[in-house]
């Protein structure tokens, strides 16, 4: 009779312990899964030096991206950007790196060199080098060679989600298809308008768009090598601008200078629309399309005045 007490006791307590051990093993319904928990950590980490090309990385990789920009106030000169050793970590923890090249972010390049990531240099992809204008994000040309590097990136990291990245690039190729006919249209409408320039941060929109730049000679290139334009150079200009001789002056409100008020003072007197743009992206745009689609709003906005 003891025997079979102690057997049933045994047989009850394993039951009480293999109740217990289920109900431990079970989730509430505010404890995450341990599924859930992989797919929130499976992303690709993206790392790009400015939000430009941060914007682009994060359309082309939807959920399957965390996208981190470095440069992201208009009022930051990234020619002279002092990164952090934050700054640098996220390169090092980064699978992809995105950066501008060109001269423009050096800073970026030795870090994302020095890391295990993916590089991708935008102007690298667009056959630009340093020396060359580097503002490259504003090249239909660039873009559309960068936005197939970084699916291509994507692709490589993550295989199984290649018909997603696809379908992704092929939606932003649609917005690219649809800026370009806009670029079209303005330059059959106005083709050959001559325009002038602070700087070349808007000559490859320019191009794009079929407008002449008339700039002068000496102050485009003292303004691309960084050095002070000569009197004779300024005087060039400025009497260019008073006589109307430019239907537009584009600057570059991220780099101001007594010198480009100097200029926007003579183009008022000329009677000549200036049109302001800007390196980084404004944070209130998502994106290069709808930015890049504003700006040539705006310019044909003067051409009506």
């Amino acid at each position: 009779m003891n025997t079979w007490i102690r057997r049933a006791f045994a047989a009850l307590t394993a039951i009480v312990l293999a109740a217990s051990v289920a109900a431990c093993s079970g989730q509430s319904e505010d404890t995450p899964s341990a599924s859930s928990t992989a797919d929130k950590d499976s992303v690709i980490t993206v790392i790009a030096a400015s939000n430009q090309w941060g914007s682009l990385a994060k359309e082309l990789g939807g959920s399957y991206v965390d996208v981190t920009s470095i440069l992201n106030n208009t009022s930051t000169d990234a020619h002279d950007y002092e990164p952090t050793s934050n700054d640098i970590s996220k390169f090092q923890h980064a699978q992809v790196a995105i950066v501008n090249g060109a001269g423009y972010d050096e800073w970026a390049v030795k870090a994302a060199e020095q890391s295990k990531a993916i590089v991708i240099d935008a102007a690298d992809e667009g056959g630009k080098k340093t020396g060359d204008n580097p503002h490259v994000w504003f090249s239909s040309d660039v873009r559309v060679k960068t936005a197939d590097a970084i699916t291509a990136a994507y692709e490589k990291i993550m295989p199984e989600h290649k018909a997603q990245f696809q379908a992704l690039n092929e939606k932003w190729q649609a917005a690219e298809d649809k800026l370009e006919e806009q670029l079209v249209t303005v330059a059959q409408a106005d083709d050959a308008m001559p325009y002038a320039a602070t700087e070349s941060v808007g000559e490859y929109l320019a191009d794009d768009m079929g407008l002449k730049d008339v700039t002068p000679k000496g102050y485009k290139q003292a303004a691309a090598n960084e050095s002070e334009p000569t009197p004779s150079d300024i005087k060039q200009f400025t009497d260019l601008l008073k006589k109307g001789d430019a239907k537009m002056l584009i600057i570059n409100s991220q780099e101001p200078s007594d010198m480009t008020d100097q200029l926007v003072s003579a183009a008022d007197s000329g009677n000549v629309p200036v049109v302001d743009m800007t390196e980084q992206m404004p944070s209130n745009y998502k994106g290069l399309h709808e930015w890049i689609t504003e700006i040539i709003d705006q310019m044909q906005a003067t051409q009506k005045k």
